[in-house]
């Protein structure tokens, strides 16, 4: 079996489309979770993969050139009616896997900061 280096894996991590890598980061942090608690039961293990299902490339790629345009200034108003509706999408996910981040916390009997901090999750405010 090949073995890599840490910079290794993380430069070819660098290589794949967002899609690729949040399937990636769901994987090993999925792969730690198991090696830190053996015994994840499979009600844990869907948790964490809904938890680290990303949004669609299109999706995020689009939500995040028209806030560009916005923060230009130069957002149409078809541009304004499409950035709300994918401001909704992008709300609806988030706070899906708000939902299946709290639901792991009770599970685990920790607390939703502790809960981040274990799987390595910045809040977004900060």
């Amino acid at each position: 079996m090949a073995t890599y280096t840490v910079d290794e894996l993380v430069k070819a991590a660098e290589q794949l489309p967002q899609t690729d890598l949040e399937n990636l980061t769901a994987q090993v942090l999925t792969l730690k979770a198991r090696r830190t608690a053996p015994e994840l039961s499979q009600n844990e293990a869907g948790l964490l993969r809904n938890i680290n299902r990303g949004m669609p490339d299109e999706l995020q790629n689009r939500y995040r050139e028209l806030i560009a345009i916005r923060r230009a200034g130069t957002l149409t108003e078809s541009e304004h009616a499409e950035l709300l509706h994918l401001t909704n999408q992008v709300e609806k996910h988030d706070t899906e896997r708000l939902k299946y981040l709290t639901e792991l916390a009770r599970i685990r009997k920790i607390s939703l900061t502790d809960l981040l901090d274990e799987l390595g999750i910045e809040p977004a405010y900060t």
